[in-house]
């Protein structure tokens, strides 16, 4: 991976941009995942040190700790510079906004809380959506405004 001067903020009109992407995000998404388990093992630690100095008040954070690590982790990386998490950038794709706004962290917490939402309801359909969609987009991505691109 080489660093990018320009970066990618609006979605292009170049359909070689959207081909493979929905294979490549399946991909990200299981890295991403491994990635925030792992995450989480250390968050953990730092939570129950945490427990500890609040008398036990921290120790209610750990059923919510995965989404907190996920939220962090997702807001940071797509919400960043690269606009991009680190599966992503592995797979060749980040995430722009159809605007031409650069993504912001609460831009890519909503993508994400969607995400979880929609995909809990519509679990299989999330994926079918890309099929038939234009620019291969899924329904958190029209509904925030967002489309995932080929970078390399």
């Amino acid at each position: 991976m080489s660093y990018n001067p320009n970066p990618l903020y609006a979605a292009p009109e170049d359909w070689r941009a959207y081909s493979g992407v929905l294979s490549r995000r399946v991909l990200a998404f299981i890295l991403d995942y491994v990635i925030v388990a792992l995450l989480c093992i250390p968050a953990a630690i730092v939570l129950f040190f945490l427990s500890i100095v609040t008398l036990g008040l921290g120790f209610f954070l750990y059923p919510a700790l995965f989404v907190i690590v996920a939220g962090i982790y997702f807001g940071l990386t797509v919400g960043g510079p690269s606009q991009a998490s680190l599966g992503m950038r592995a797979m060749g794709i980040a995430i722009v906004r159809v605007d031409g706004r650069p993504m912001d962290f609460m831009t890519a917490i909503a993508h994400l809380a969607l995400f979880w939402i929609l995909n809990s309801v519509l679990t299989p359909l999330i994926l079918l959506a890309g099929l038939f969609i234009e620019r291969s987009r899924l329904v958190h991505d029209l509904l925030v405004g967002t489309a995932t691109v080929r970078t390399a």
